[in-house]
Protein backbone atom coordinates (compact mmCIF):
# COMPACT_ATOMS: atom_id res chain seq x y z
CA UNK A 1 0.00 0.00 0.00
CA UNK A 2 1.67 3.20 -0.97
CA UNK A 3 1.75 6.06 1.68
CA UNK A 4 2.78 9.35 1.17
CA UNK A 5 3.64 11.61 4.50
CA UNK A 6 3.79 15.36 4.55
CA UNK A 7 5.24 17.28 7.05
CA UNK A 8 6.42 20.56 7.58
CA UNK A 9 3.35 22.65 8.34
CA UNK A 10 2.85 25.48 10.72
CA UNK A 11 2.44 28.82 11.87
CA UNK A 12 4.01 32.10 9.69
CA UNK A 13 3.55 35.25 9.84
CA UNK A 14 2.29 37.08 6.41
CA UNK A 15 5.58 37.17 4.09
CA UNK A 16 7.08 34.20 5.96
CA UNK A 17 8.31 31.04 3.91
CA UNK A 18 7.45 27.27 4.51
CA UNK A 19 8.90 24.25 3.37
CA UNK A 20 6.37 21.23 3.16
CA UNK A 21 7.85 17.83 3.01
CA UNK A 22 6.17 14.77 1.35
CA UNK A 23 8.00 11.46 1.24
CA UNK A 24 6.41 8.24 -0.18
CA UNK A 25 6.80 5.17 0.40
CA UNK A 26 8.58 3.97 -2.88
CA UNK A 27 9.97 5.52 -5.83
CA UNK A 28 8.66 9.09 -6.80
CA UNK A 29 8.69 7.27 -10.35
CA UNK A 30 6.22 5.18 -9.49
CA UNK A 31 4.21 8.13 -10.36
CA UNK A 32 2.82 9.67 -13.66
CA UNK A 33 1.86 12.79 -11.31
CA UNK A 34 2.63 14.09 -7.67
CA UNK A 35 1.88 17.15 -6.08
CA UNK A 36 0.14 19.30 -3.46
CA UNK A 37 -3.91 20.28 -2.89
CA UNK A 38 -4.94 22.48 -0.45
CA UNK A 39 -8.12 22.75 1.33
CA UNK A 40 -9.11 26.16 3.01
CA UNK A 41 -11.62 26.11 5.93
CA UNK A 42 -15.04 25.61 4.08
CA UNK A 43 -13.62 25.65 0.70
CA UNK A 44 -13.53 22.94 -1.95
CA UNK A 45 -9.95 21.15 -2.78
CA UNK A 46 -7.59 22.50 -4.77
CA UNK A 47 -4.38 22.20 -6.52
CA UNK A 48 -1.77 24.38 -5.87
CA UNK A 49 1.05 22.72 -7.59
CA UNK A 50 2.26 19.73 -9.52
CA UNK A 51 5.57 17.66 -10.84
CA UNK A 52 5.24 14.71 -13.71
CA UNK A 53 7.65 11.67 -13.75
CA UNK A 54 9.15 13.82 -16.59
CA UNK A 55 10.01 16.88 -14.16
CA UNK A 56 7.00 19.26 -16.10
CA UNK A 57 5.78 21.77 -12.92
CA UNK A 58 2.55 23.33 -12.99
CA UNK A 59 1.48 25.49 -10.56
CA UNK A 60 -2.11 27.43 -9.73
CA UNK A 61 -1.76 31.54 -10.95
CA UNK A 62 -2.41 32.17 -7.30
CA UNK A 63 0.74 30.77 -5.80
CA UNK A 64 3.07 31.37 -8.88
CA UNK A 65 6.39 33.14 -8.71
CA UNK A 66 5.56 32.28 -4.89
CA UNK A 67 5.70 28.37 -4.29
CA UNK A 68 8.11 26.07 -5.88
CA UNK A 69 7.66 21.93 -6.00
CA UNK A 70 10.38 19.83 -6.29
CA UNK A 71 12.03 16.58 -6.04
CA UNK A 72 14.78 14.58 -4.47
CA UNK A 73 14.69 11.19 -6.11
CA UNK A 74 16.73 9.64 -3.51
CA UNK A 75 14.86 10.55 -0.61
CA UNK A 76 11.82 9.74 -2.54
CA UNK A 77 10.19 12.95 -1.70
CA UNK A 78 8.43 16.14 -2.97
CA UNK A 79 8.96 19.34 -1.53
CA UNK A 80 7.12 22.84 -1.94
CA UNK A 81 8.79 26.10 -0.93
CA UNK A 82 6.44 28.44 -0.01
CA UNK A 83 7.61 32.18 0.06
CA UNK A 84 5.73 34.92 0.97
CA UNK A 85 2.89 33.61 2.57
CA UNK A 86 -0.52 35.26 2.73
CA UNK A 87 -3.25 34.93 4.94
CA UNK A 88 -5.07 33.34 1.53
CA UNK A 89 -3.06 30.64 1.58
CA UNK A 90 -4.15 29.03 4.96
CA UNK A 91 -5.62 25.77 4.45
CA UNK A 92 -4.63 22.10 5.61
CA UNK A 93 -1.80 20.82 2.84
CA UNK A 94 -2.47 17.40 1.30
CA UNK A 95 0.17 15.82 -1.19
CA UNK A 96 -1.30 13.29 -3.85
CA UNK A 97 0.04 11.26 -5.80
CA UNK A 98 -1.36 9.58 -9.23
CA UNK A 99 -0.13 6.12 -10.64
CA UNK A 100 0.78 5.07 -14.41
CA UNK A 101 -1.89 2.40 -13.98
CA UNK A 102 -4.95 2.01 -15.96
CA UNK A 103 -7.28 2.79 -14.35
CA UNK A 104 -5.11 5.26 -12.62
CA UNK A 105 -4.52 4.58 -8.85
CA UNK A 106 -4.85 7.94 -6.39
CA UNK A 107 -3.23 8.50 -3.78
CA UNK A 108 -3.24 11.01 -0.40
CA UNK A 109 -1.25 11.70 2.60
CA UNK A 110 -3.15 12.87 5.81
CA UNK A 111 -2.70 17.06 5.65
CA UNK A 112 -0.11 18.97 6.88
CA UNK A 113 -1.94 22.64 8.10
CA UNK A 114 -0.19 25.54 7.20
CA UNK A 115 -1.82 28.79 8.92
CA UNK A 116 -0.63 32.34 7.91
CA UNK A 117 -1.62 34.80 10.64
CA UNK A 118 0.00 38.11 12.23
Amino acid sequence: QVQLAESGGGLVQPGGSLKLSCAASESIFTFRVMGWYRQALGKQRELVASITSGGTTNYADSVKARFTISRDIAKTAVYLQMNNLKPEDTAVYFCHARSFALPPQYYWGQGTQVTVSS
